[in-house]
Protein backbone atom coordinates (compact mmCIF):
# COMPACT_ATOMS: atom_id res chain seq x y z
CA UNK A 1 0.00 0.00 0.00
CA UNK A 2 2.71 2.35 0.45
CA UNK A 3 4.96 1.18 -2.69
CA UNK A 4 7.41 -0.69 -0.35
CA UNK A 5 8.65 2.16 1.50
CA UNK A 6 8.73 0.14 4.73
CA UNK A 7 9.10 -3.61 3.67
CA UNK A 8 12.85 -3.59 4.97
CA UNK A 9 11.91 -0.99 7.71
CA UNK A 10 11.55 -1.99 11.70
CA UNK A 11 8.66 -2.89 13.07
CA UNK A 12 8.51 0.42 15.47
CA UNK A 13 9.17 2.60 11.73
CA UNK A 14 6.14 1.21 10.23
CA UNK A 15 3.10 3.05 10.08
CA UNK A 16 0.39 3.07 12.92
CA UNK A 17 -2.82 2.29 12.50
CA UNK A 18 -6.25 3.52 13.48
CA UNK A 19 -9.33 5.28 12.47
CA UNK A 20 -10.78 8.99 11.78
CA UNK A 21 -13.52 9.68 13.96
CA UNK A 22 -15.25 11.67 11.57
CA UNK A 23 -19.06 10.51 13.23
CA UNK A 24 -17.52 12.29 16.30
CA UNK A 25 -18.64 9.57 18.77
CA UNK A 26 -17.47 9.31 22.07
CA UNK A 27 -16.75 5.60 21.88
CA UNK A 28 -14.14 6.61 19.19
CA UNK A 29 -14.08 6.46 15.56
CA UNK A 30 -13.71 1.80 14.84
CA UNK A 31 -15.14 -0.05 18.03
CA UNK A 32 -14.89 -3.13 16.25
CA UNK A 33 -11.39 -3.17 17.48
CA UNK A 34 -11.82 -2.05 21.24
CA UNK A 35 -13.43 -0.34 23.65
CA UNK A 36 -10.16 1.95 24.44
CA UNK A 37 -8.37 4.16 22.32
CA UNK A 38 -5.67 7.00 22.02
CA UNK A 39 -7.29 10.23 20.82
CA UNK A 40 -4.18 11.84 19.31
CA UNK A 41 -3.12 15.35 19.21
CA UNK A 42 -4.60 16.90 15.81
CA UNK A 43 -1.11 17.67 14.92
CA UNK A 44 -0.36 14.55 13.94
CA UNK A 45 -2.48 15.08 11.08
CA UNK A 46 0.20 16.27 8.80
CA UNK A 47 2.00 12.58 8.92
CA UNK A 48 -1.31 10.88 8.56
CA UNK A 49 -2.74 9.48 5.90
CA UNK A 50 -6.38 7.45 5.14
CA UNK A 51 -7.96 5.36 3.27
CA UNK A 52 -11.55 4.19 2.48
CA UNK A 53 -12.51 1.02 2.98
CA UNK A 54 -10.23 -0.44 5.34
CA UNK A 55 -6.81 -1.35 3.44
CA UNK A 56 -8.15 -5.39 4.10
CA UNK A 57 -10.58 -4.37 1.07
CA UNK A 58 -7.41 -3.25 -1.12
CA UNK A 59 -9.12 0.52 -0.88
CA UNK A 60 -8.51 2.58 -4.26
CA UNK A 61 -9.09 5.67 -1.93
CA UNK A 62 -6.79 7.32 -0.04
CA UNK A 63 -5.68 10.77 1.23
CA UNK A 64 -3.85 13.18 3.21
CA UNK A 65 -5.06 15.80 5.78
CA UNK A 66 -5.66 18.34 2.92
CA UNK A 67 -8.09 15.86 0.65
CA UNK A 68 -9.73 14.15 3.97
CA UNK A 69 -12.91 15.28 2.82
CA UNK A 70 -12.89 12.93 -0.32
CA UNK A 71 -13.27 9.70 1.79
CA UNK A 72 -15.19 11.20 4.15
CA UNK A 73 -17.46 11.77 1.58
CA UNK A 74 -17.47 7.96 0.39
CA UNK A 75 -17.80 6.76 3.62
CA UNK A 76 -20.61 8.68 4.73
CA UNK A 77 -22.58 8.04 0.81
CA UNK A 78 -22.07 4.53 1.80
CA UNK A 79 -25.13 2.62 0.96
CA UNK A 80 -26.85 1.80 4.50
CA UNK A 81 -29.05 -0.46 4.28
CA UNK A 82 -29.26 -2.99 7.16
CA UNK A 83 -29.17 -6.18 5.51
CA UNK A 84 -25.71 -5.46 3.69
CA UNK A 85 -23.91 -2.86 6.02
CA UNK A 86 -22.73 -3.36 9.09
CA UNK A 87 -22.03 -0.49 11.57
CA UNK A 88 -19.08 -1.41 12.88
CA UNK A 89 -17.60 -1.04 9.07
CA UNK A 90 -18.09 2.49 9.29
CA UNK A 91 -15.15 3.86 9.94
CA UNK A 92 -12.34 5.73 7.93
CA UNK A 93 -8.54 3.82 8.18
CA UNK A 94 -5.82 6.10 9.15
CA UNK A 95 -1.84 5.34 9.25
CA UNK A 96 0.37 7.69 11.60
CA UNK A 97 3.54 7.37 10.32
CA UNK A 98 6.57 7.87 12.44
CA UNK A 99 7.03 7.38 16.09
CA UNK A 100 3.65 7.74 18.06
CA UNK A 101 4.98 9.14 21.73
CA UNK A 102 2.23 9.17 24.89
CA UNK A 103 3.55 12.95 25.98
CA UNK A 104 3.58 14.32 22.71
CA UNK A 105 1.05 12.98 20.03
CA UNK A 106 -1.68 11.69 22.59
CA UNK A 107 -4.00 14.34 24.18
CA UNK A 108 -5.73 11.04 26.23
CA UNK A 109 -6.51 7.25 26.61
CA UNK A 110 -10.27 7.12 26.65
CA UNK A 111 -11.61 3.92 28.92
CA UNK A 112 -14.82 1.92 29.06
CA UNK A 113 -16.11 3.07 32.54
CA UNK A 114 -16.43 -0.75 33.66
CA UNK A 115 -12.65 0.06 34.46
CA UNK A 116 -13.30 2.17 36.67
CA UNK A 117 -11.29 1.24 40.08
CA UNK A 118 -9.49 -1.73 38.55
CA UNK A 119 -6.16 -2.20 38.09
CA UNK A 120 -6.23 -0.71 34.59
CA UNK A 121 -7.35 2.30 35.57
CA UNK A 122 -4.76 2.32 38.44
CA UNK A 123 -1.86 1.65 35.52
CA UNK A 124 -3.37 3.68 33.05
CA UNK A 125 -2.59 6.82 35.75
CA UNK A 126 1.24 6.53 35.08
CA UNK A 127 0.88 6.89 31.75
CA UNK A 128 1.91 9.94 29.97
CA UNK A 129 -0.85 11.30 28.56
CA UNK A 130 -4.63 12.14 30.02
CA UNK A 131 -7.00 9.31 30.94
CA UNK A 132 -10.61 9.57 30.32
CA UNK A 133 -14.04 8.00 30.10
CA UNK A 134 -16.69 7.58 27.58
CA UNK A 135 -20.32 6.07 27.68
CA UNK A 136 -19.38 2.43 27.57
CA UNK A 137 -20.51 -0.94 26.67
CA UNK A 138 -23.41 -2.75 28.25
CA UNK A 139 -24.86 -5.81 26.35
CA UNK A 140 -27.84 -7.13 27.86
CA UNK A 141 -28.30 -11.00 26.98
CA UNK A 142 -32.22 -10.17 26.11
CA UNK A 143 -30.98 -7.89 23.50
CA UNK A 144 -28.12 -10.51 22.38
CA UNK A 145 -30.70 -13.20 22.22
CA UNK A 146 -32.39 -11.02 19.69
CA UNK A 147 -29.41 -11.07 16.94
CA UNK A 148 -28.67 -14.61 16.17
CA UNK A 149 -27.91 -13.97 12.66
CA UNK A 150 -25.51 -11.24 13.15
CA UNK A 151 -22.56 -13.52 13.78
CA UNK A 152 -24.43 -16.99 14.93
CA UNK A 153 -26.13 -18.91 17.50
CA UNK A 154 -22.99 -20.59 18.49
CA UNK A 155 -22.04 -16.79 19.64
CA UNK A 156 -25.43 -15.82 20.99
CA UNK A 157 -24.90 -19.21 23.09
CA UNK A 158 -21.28 -17.74 24.20
CA UNK A 159 -22.15 -14.58 25.24
CA UNK A 160 -24.83 -15.51 27.82
CA UNK A 161 -22.62 -18.28 29.24
CA UNK A 162 -20.39 -15.46 29.61
CA UNK A 163 -22.38 -12.77 30.86
CA UNK A 164 -23.13 -11.83 34.34
CA UNK A 165 -26.07 -10.58 35.84
CA UNK A 166 -27.15 -10.95 32.77
CA UNK A 167 -24.77 -8.62 30.93
CA UNK A 168 -21.73 -8.08 28.85
CA UNK A 169 -19.23 -5.92 28.90
CA UNK A 170 -15.13 -5.16 27.69
CA UNK A 171 -13.97 -5.91 31.04
CA UNK A 172 -16.28 -9.73 30.72
CA UNK A 173 -14.54 -10.38 27.27
CA UNK A 174 -10.80 -9.41 28.60
CA UNK A 175 -11.09 -12.14 32.22
CA UNK A 176 -12.61 -14.59 29.56
CA UNK A 177 -9.47 -14.58 27.07
CA UNK A 178 -6.59 -14.03 29.94
CA UNK A 179 -8.29 -17.16 31.41
CA UNK A 180 -7.36 -19.00 27.91
CA UNK A 181 -10.19 -21.57 28.08
CA UNK A 182 -12.11 -19.75 24.73
CA UNK A 183 -11.11 -19.59 21.37
CA UNK A 184 -9.93 -16.13 20.60
CA UNK A 185 -11.50 -15.28 17.71
CA UNK A 186 -14.28 -16.70 18.95
CA UNK A 187 -14.36 -13.54 22.07
CA UNK A 188 -13.92 -11.60 19.33
CA UNK A 189 -16.78 -11.79 17.66
CA UNK A 190 -18.93 -11.71 20.97
CA UNK A 191 -16.78 -8.36 21.53
CA UNK A 192 -18.92 -7.71 18.20
CA UNK A 193 -22.17 -8.34 19.65
CA UNK A 194 -21.06 -5.47 22.47
CA UNK A 195 -19.97 -3.07 20.57
CA UNK A 196 -22.66 -3.44 17.75
CA UNK A 197 -25.66 -3.46 20.09
CA UNK A 198 -24.00 -2.64 23.82
CA UNK A 199 -23.97 1.40 22.89
CA UNK A 200 -26.65 3.86 22.34
CA UNK A 201 -24.10 6.01 19.90
CA UNK A 202 -24.43 2.97 17.81
CA UNK A 203 -27.12 3.20 15.29
CA UNK A 204 -30.49 1.32 16.30
CA UNK A 205 -30.97 -2.20 14.40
Amino acid sequence: MFAGVYDREPAAARPKYGALNFRGRLIGGSPRFGSAYLRLDPRVLSRTTFCYPDSVFEPERFAVASSLSTVVACARARDHDPRTWDPLDDYVEAHVHGVVQLDRDVEALVLDPCYRGTEVETLSGRLDCAVQWHGGFILDTTTLRQHPDYRGAELVALGVALARDDRLDPRIIGDAARTGAYNLQSLKRVWHYIARFGSPEMPRP
